[in-house]
């Protein structure tokens, strides 16, 4: 793949630009951010305005921990492609890192209005819910989660917490049973299972 796009550095801006930028991805891809970088700048000086290029050069930027910078670069990507759900998915994780939680969760609930059966957009929401100390729509959220990955244990697992943590031990019960019925090794969920067998 990489030969392969090399062969189209030499085209014209658009088609240089293209190209340049899903070679950027494919070294981000594998790590390699310096050289991930420099094909992210060269998209960005062929086509100023591709959203993709801009939103790879954000995620190289927020790879090297510059969560501002990447923030800045996301905003200008989705300034000019309003519809660049990788630029706004990746906004709301750069807020999240800088613990802005209310500007996060207004990025995931305006992708969940594009992307509505999106398991990672809501697992995001349900999470800062979470970290706000909502459990009621953390718990809300991870319902909607479930209806989209009824089988994935650690969002079981999760609603059980939550629930014990609200005192409603026989919902906890119940998603942390389904949970070892999928995934039998988890050592917290059997833990739990059995203090409460106990009880």
């Amino acid at each position: 793949a990489l030969e392969t796009l090399k062969m189209f550095e030499k085209k014209d801006s658009r088609v240089k630009s293209a190209a340049a930028t899903n070679l950027s991805f494919l070294y981000y891809l594998e790590n390699e951010l310096a050289q991930a970088s420099n094909y992210a700048d060269l998209a960005v000086n062929s086509d100023r305005y591709n959203p993709a290029a801009l939103t790879n050069k954000g995620n190289t930027v927020f790879a090297n921990g510059d969560y501002e910078k990447a923030a800045e670069f996301y905003k200008e990507a989705l300034r000019n492609d309003s519809s660049c759900t990788e630029a706004l998915y990746n906004l709301g994780l750069t807020y999240k890192k800088l613990n802005r939680i209310d500007e996060a969760l207004d990025c995931f609930l305006k992708l969940h209005a594009i992307l509505r059966n999106s398991a990672q957009v809501l697992h995001q929401i349900a999470n800062l819910y979470e970290m706000m100390e909502d459990p009621n729509q953390a718990i809300e959220w991870l319902m909607q989660l479930i209806s989209v990955v009824p089988t994935d244990p650690h969002v079981l697992s999760k609603l059980g917490k939550l629930y014990d943590n609200e005192g409603d031990k026989s919902q906890a019960f119940h998603y942390y049973y389904e949970s070892y019925r999928y995934f039998p090794s988890n050592i917290e969920v059997i833990e739990w299972l059995g203090a409460y067998y106990i009880d």
